[in-house]
């Protein structure tokens, strides 16, 4: 795994993951940035948000769990440096019962590598979820 970041101009910067995978990181207007991009604090959550979105269609696959749609909605709450909490919702079409589902977010959290890196820095993501039918 690799990560490089080159500067651009300004706080934009062009973030690499090696395998030809890019992302521009920049700060808004109102802190001198040409909002091009999101923060990098911003990109941590986007990551958890897919993070989360990935490893439960993993866990769903192996559990044949079948859904039609699912939606990972997170909020971070920043304090004065960082981001103090964040909560979320999974929202996910299916015909599969709360139970499962349940269980199968259960097991995403459990093993979601982004979000055991916020975990082990003290913020435990706390998702609702959200069943349509």
């Amino acid at each position: 795994m690799k990560a490089v970041s080159v500067w651009i101009s300004g706080y934009r910067s062009a973030v690499d993951n090696g395998r030809a995978h890019s992302v521009v990181v920049d700060l808004p207007r109102d802190q001198g940035g040409e909002d091009l991009g999101p923060t990098a604090l911003e990109l941590a959550l986007m990551s958890l948000a897919g993070c989360i979105g990935t490893i439960f269609a993993i866990v769903a696959g192996k559990r044949k769990l079948s859904y039609q749609s699912l939606r990972v909605e997170l909020e971070g709450e920043k304090g004065e440096k960082t981001i103090e909490k964040i909560r979320g919702v999974l929202r996910i079409k299916t015909a599969a019962s709360r139970e499962e589902v349940e269980t199968a977010l259960k097991l995403t959290m459990e093993i979601c590598p982004v979000g055991l890196i916020f975990e082990r820095a003290g913020m435990k993501p706390e998702i609702r979820l959200e069943l349509e039918t």
